[in-house]
């Protein structure tokens, strides 16, 4: 199979091209600096020169890279701008516009197949159930990343579709060897800024960077069109378990870090996100309604559509996922 893909010299997309070249498929991707072109190419991957900023320019010409599409059978859109902090507008010009534009563009190309690699995050903010799956009704996320994301899940599913199948997935947290937000987690906790909400108690999902590209190489040829799946390990505890094993493989002791009431903290971050943004501040506050929702509310993904109609298996462990980081 010929396949197209963006952010394939990053975390999520590299691991991807890495695991498709070494089952002989044909993969080109989308490579928008010199060091990307050499990440892609030392993959076994053909570098596409490019950057899907060029989609979001209003006026412009179409890239020449589009023409690529009408050469593969399949598109795994994986790139986006990732952060918990900034408007609206910001997602929608780094993320929305493009992810629409490629969508279009994959369609009149006569693209098969087009998976969208979204978040499951686009469900926080409906209702606070501790399980959740593809037909849990639609709220409105509390950060910005995850509306957006919503956002243009729904215009592709409400698009002009043609003979290219949609196929969305819905990763939570990604973790594994090489990941860049530990960078972060260290960087708090040595500056003795960590703190759990209500002793890490509350229970989370995850999903191994393995696992989730595995379950985009099973979406290339299964699952139904404009179909919608939640990927994680499949094995939901609480963040505290997660969390402090997994900054154990950069040194980092959370055993003694303190802890904070929910009561306490959801309010306080209510209060400090609302006034960093009345002061447009660039960065978020240190507690923000984000970290609540994340590491103060019990929220797992029920994964059975993926497990029956992709034939999705995670089978990356966490003690195994852990081993590599530790040794890597």
């Amino acid at each position: 199979m010929k396949i197209f893909i963006t952010g394939g010299s990053g975390f999520v997309g590299g691991t991807l091209v890495h695991r498709l070249v070494a089952q002989g498929h044909e993969v080109m991707a989308l490579a928008r600096s010199g060091s990307s072109i050499q990440r892609v190419r030392a993959a076994g991957a053909d570098p596409v020169p490019g950057d899907l900023a060029e989609l979001s320019r209003a006026g412009s010409p179409a890239p020449t890279w589009l023409a690529k599409l009408r050469e593969v059978d399949a598109v795994v859109h994986v790139a986006a701008h990732m952060e918990f902090w900034g408007p609206d507008s910001l997602f929608e010009q780094a993320n929305h516009v493009p992810t629409v534009a490629l969508h279009a563009a994959s369609v009149a190309a006569g693209v098969r197949r087009f998976v969208l690699i979204s978040a499951a995050s686009v469900s926080t903010g409906s209702q606070r159930r501790p399980v959740v799956d593809e037909s849990t009704p639609e709220g409105r996320p509390n950060i910005a990343y995850s509306r957006v994301k919503l956002a243009t899940e729904r215009a592709l599913l409400n698009a002009r579709s043609g003979k290219t199948e949609l196929v969305v997935l819905r990763p939570p947290f990604i973790w594994g060897r090489g990941m860049a937000t530990i960078n972060e987690m260290v960087e708090v906790a040595e500056a003795g800024r960590f703190a759990w909400i209500d002793n890490g108690k509350h229970i989370v999902d995850f999903v191994h960077v393995e696992n989730l590209a595995g379950a985009a190489i099973l979406a290339l040829t299964r699952g139904r069109h404009k179909g919608v799946y939640y990927v994680t390990d499949g094995t939901p505890m609480p963040i505290r378990d997660f969390l402090t094993p997994l900054l154990a493989t950069r040194g980092v002791d959370l055993s003694k870090s303190r802890s904070v009431p929910l009561a306490m903290a959801a309010p306080l971050a209510a209060m400090m996100d609302r006034t960093a943004r009345l002061l447009r501040r660039k960065s978020a506050p240190p507690l923000a309604n984000w970290l609540v929702s994340f590491t103060g509310r019990d929220r797992s993904y029920d994964i059975t559509t993926a497990r029956k109609e992709l034939g999705y298996s995670p089978d990356m462990t966490l003690e195994k996922g852990l081993a590599e980081m530790r040794f890597s």
